[in-house]
């Protein structure tokens, strides 16, 4: 086979493992795991951007759902009731409703695919897509915009280190071995 052969072999694959990552966010049966179906199907549909010759784009979300899920993630660890999303839960309510909007809204925009005459490009690519897609999204903005990403993301990271200066565990002692929990205010949970 040729590498233009395998190349396409690869995208097709990413695709449909990306489609197949997306529904099990839907099929499993808790946060965790669903966050990890869905960064998978993110990573899968940017490997087919890579294999598409938009290498900007593709490290971009891979980069951003990485952090993104990983964000999620930490935070489902040290927020939620049950021990980090693991629990069982459904993810889908009102399945009827939530098939039929799904299953109308593929028929539109398939329908829409079909019959709408799309326009013809004669000029062809341009030279460099990537530069000409970030212009066209952010203009002379750009660098503003990236420097201001690390910005919101220091603050975030920031916000909860000052905000948790004790570990989850702290109350109960490193080993949970403790009967009485040591709290900062008297009269709290377990007093």
């Amino acid at each position: 086979m040729s590498a233009v052969m395998w190349s396409e072999f690869a995208f097709w694959l990413c695709a449909a493992g990306a489609v197949g990552a997306g529904m099990l966010v839907f099929r499993v049966d808790s946060m965790a795991r669903a966050t990890f179906a869905l960064l998978l199907s993110f990573v899968l549909a940017a490997i087919t951007l890579l294999l598409v010759d938009l290498i900007y784009l593709g490290v971009l979300v891979i980069l951003m759902m990485i952090m993104e899920m990983l964000v999620m993630a930490v935070f489902m660890v040290m927020y939620m009731m049950n021990p980090a999303g693991l629990m069982p839960m459904t993810m889908v309510h009102n399945r009827g409703g939530a098939m039929a909007i799904a299953v109308g809204t593929f028929a539109l925009l398939a329908t829409g695919i079909l019959l709408i005459d799309w326009p013809e490009w004669p000029a062809g690519p341009p030279p460099e897509p990537t530069r000409a897609l970030g212009e066209a999204l952010m203009g002379s903005k750009m660098l503003v915009m990236m420097v201001l990403g690390l910005g919101l993301f220091a603050t975030i990271v920031a916000t909860v280190v000052l905000a948790t200066h004790r570990g989850r565990y702290e109350r109960y002692g490193d080993r949970l071995d403790r009967r009485r929990p040591e709290d900062p205010t008297p009269g709290g949970v377990g007093r």
